[in-house]
């Protein structure tokens, strides 16, 4: 911080002695200590504030980004789905209307539905839910294609409890 020497030192203290004196010398001496002893616990607060403030929007963005993969695999399993449905309608289109056909077909369609309405819930629910950090890793776990960003964001987690601790 500041470069004082050893002879600058001595120098203030002399000042300081025929200044104050000898009674008062030692009582500003530990006023002073006090007063620098605050101004450094002032500033290491603001540094871990200020720490914890960007481990924190770190966080939030990873939390969005998270969001936004969640979001991204349930529409394409959605899409999927749908398109699932629609090639077996189609290919059983152009079979004979034999009655196991129907009931198979039937049954393709109750579970394509049954599907569609499962990730519809699914994106309902990811929506509804605001992003919070015990919530989000669960709910990506569910995704096979965000499961190693998760570690990353439980890591960072557990980093920030144990700087706020």
């Amino acid at each position: 911080m500041l470069d004082i020497g050893f002879l600058e030192l001595m120098l203030i203290g002399v000042v300081a002695l025929l200044v104050l004196g000898p009674e008062r010398l030692p009582r500003a001496a530990r006023t002073t200590g006090m007063w620098i002893g605050k101004i450094k616990r002032t500033v290491s607060g603001m540094q871990r504030e200020i720490s914890a403030q960007l481990e924190a929007e770190e966080l939030r963005q990873k939390l969005n980004e998270q969001q936004q993969k969640l979001d991204n695999s349930l529409r394409k399993a959605k899409l999927d789905v749908e398109s699932i449905a629609d090639t077996s309608t189609n290919s059983n289109a152009g079979r004979s209307t034999a009655s196991s056909t129907d009931a198979s077909q039937r049954d393709t369609e109750q579970r394509v539905a049954k599907a569609a309405a499962r990730l519809d819930d699914a994106l309902d629910t990811v929506h509804e839910e605001p992003p919070s950090s015990s919530s989000a890793p669960d709910s990506t776990a569910h995704s096979p294609t965000s499961e190693p960003d998760t570690t990353d964001v439980t890591k960072a987690e557990s980093t920030k409890d144990r700087h706020h601790q």
